[in-house]
């Protein structure tokens, strides 16, 4: 036991967010196969990390909330459609059964997840204007009626049809908290706040579930200020960050101290680079330690300070 203690003292705490091509490529359907083959790529990307670090992993879950609600949909007339944070639910443990028998094979050591919750403020500004899409394509016909019906917002989205937009609120307080604590203890590594958690008010004592998303970004790095944690990682399709992105002049950024990350904000894309280097700057402010962003093919690389982007404070 004092032994145990000791080797947990010399570990690193480090919170992990895989993005959404950890589970599902451009092209592909999202079968299980393809995730799970995905995820083997993944998990073994992760292997610098596995000796020296206790270890938790939030992931994303947009594509597979989008194809639970296809599901719930075209079974309305057989079995009713539960509301958006039961399927944020589904998919935590969905993609969690996937993390835990391929990332538990790679670390040799238990792997776990558990279904976290993540209280939000019922009066964020963000519920009065919606503006993430999930779920299906409609017509304008039938946006109509499910506005009418269900009380949705709809919007046209670029032309293909008419989608429903949900609030993205800020994250305040990740409930299972001690719970991560209790299963890091032990030397597993947990999966949580995935899908950047079920999103939840407390009512009378009671958690009462919201429809909808907290960004899965901002979950980490709260989840990662919450826990103490030393380093946050921040997995995403490209290698590093970049100024001028997709431009003749863009430039890739190894460092960024905090400073020059704020500064960089207003000119990266609000729904892809933007968040997760908020989430990375908010970190690194707090805590004084550093997030990293990259690919999971250039971690090692980045690990050893040769790739991706490292924010300072």
């Amino acid at each position: 036991m004092a032994q145990s203690a000791f080797r947990q003292a010399l570990l690193m705490l480090t919170v992990i967010a895989l993005g959404g091509n950890a589970l599902m490529r451009p092209g592909e359907r999202g079968t299980a196969a393809e995730q799970r083959a995905n995820l083997r790529t993944t998990c073994e990307a992760l292997r610098p990390l596995l000796d020296d670090n206790e270890l938790v992993v939030t992931h994303g879950n947009g594509p597979q909330v989008g194809n639970e609600l296809v599901r719930q949909e075209r079974a309305a007339d057989e079995v009713p459609p539960l509301p958006l944070y039961l399927a944020v639910a589904q998919t935590q443990a969905e993609i969690g059964a996937l993390v835990e028998s391929e990332l538990a094979a790679v670390a040799e050591r238990p792997v776990a997840c558990l279904l976290t919750h993540v209280r939000v403020d019922e009066d964020d500004p963000a519920f009065e204007r919606p503006t993430k899409p999930v779920g299906p394509f409609y017509s304008e016909e039938q946006a109509a009626r499910l506005e009418s019906e269900r009380g949705w917002v709809l919007t046209e989205d670029a032309g293909r049809g008419w989608r429903r937009v949900v609030p993205s609120p800020e994250p305040l307080e990740v409930v299972e908290l001690e719970a991560v604590r209790a299963l890091l203890a032990t030397g597993t590594i947990a999966v949580a706040c995935g899908g950047g958690g079920i999103p939840v008010s407390s009512r009378n004592g009671r958690l009462s579930g919201l429809d909808a998303v907290i960004d899965k970004d901002r979950a980490s790095s709260l989840l990662a200020i919450a826990l103490g944690a030393e380093r946050l990682v921040i997995l995403t399709d490209v290698d590093a960050v970049y100024r001028g992105w997709g431009t003749s002049a863009q430039e890739e950024l190894r460092v960024l101290d905090a400073r020059s990350a704020e500064k960089l904000l207003p000119d990266l894309a609000l729904g892809s680079m933007g968040p997760k280097l908020e989430a990375a700057l908010a970190f690194t402010r707090t805590t004084a330690h550093d997030a990293l962003i990259t690919s999971a093919a250039s971690l090692a690389e980045t690990l050893a300070g040769r790739g991706g982007t490292r924010i300072t404070p």
